[in-house]
């Protein structure tokens, strides 16, 4: 077996062990997911495929919604668990670039880095935010937080700062105007653009389903 394919193999085992009791939407099967489509989406790109791969692995091994907002400490648990494992200082760096330029964060803060490997991991990670998956992990974590599923009265906040991203309470229905519909105009690949289509689409037709029948125009 070769150096990267270890590194490979050992990154998934410890992603594995990290997030054995991990919320449903950010747990390893996310991760996996996040990692399979990185690989596929990769295919079409110029990219390292190592760095992708660990980065798509890493992505969420800390997320910072369960850290007390704390974003920190993620890129930290991937660059002393690289170091152990030998891995160029360069990559490293890469990765924990990565790890903290992933994030939607509301939206409207610009993205200070940029590299093909996070394009294309960043759209592995929204095309999970996204479709039916998306739409299982996004009341999956508003059952967490005990958010209420709807309120006419609450209206979707399109111009939060990143703070109050962080900070919102609003009801899980508002999550998907204030993000996870924003996120088709926002993928960076053309194999991400064309597979966030359909997903969008499936959610759209959701809400219209939603909405039938909270008004009872079933």
């Amino acid at each position: 077996m070769d150096k990267s394919k270890d590194i490979i193999n050992k990154t998934i085992a410890f992603v594995k062990e990290t997030l054995e009791d991990a919320e449903g939407g950010h747990d390893w099967f996310h991760t996996e997911r996040v990692y399979n489509n990185s690989l596929l989406i990769a295919k079409s790109e110029h990219v390292n495929e190592f760095v992708v791969a660990l980065g798509a692995l890493l992505h969420d091994i800390a997320d910072c919604k369960f850290h007390n907002g704390n974003e920190n400490v993620g890129p930290k648990i991937a660059q002393e668990f690289l170091f152990k494992l030998n891995v160029d200082s360069i990559v490293i760096e890469h990765i924990v670039n990565i790890i903290e330029h992933i994030s939607f964060k509301g939206g409207n803060e610009a993205q200070t880095f940029k590299s093909a490997e996070l394009d294309v991991i960043q759209d592995a990670d929204r095309l999970d935010a996204i479709g039916a998956i998306g739409i299982a992990r996004c009341f999956n974590y508003g059952g967490f937080k005990n958010r209420a599923l709807y309120d006419p009265e609450i209206k979707p906040n399109l111009n939060m700062s990143k703070a109050e991203y962080k900070n919102s309470n609003a009801p899980t229905i508002n999550h998907f105007y204030e993000k996870l519909l924003l996120l088709k105009d926002r993928m960076n690949t053309e194999t991400g653009k064309r597979l966030a289509t359909k997903r969008h689409e499936f959610m759209v037709h959701y809400l219209d389903q939603f909405y039938k029948e909270w008004e009872g125009r079933n």
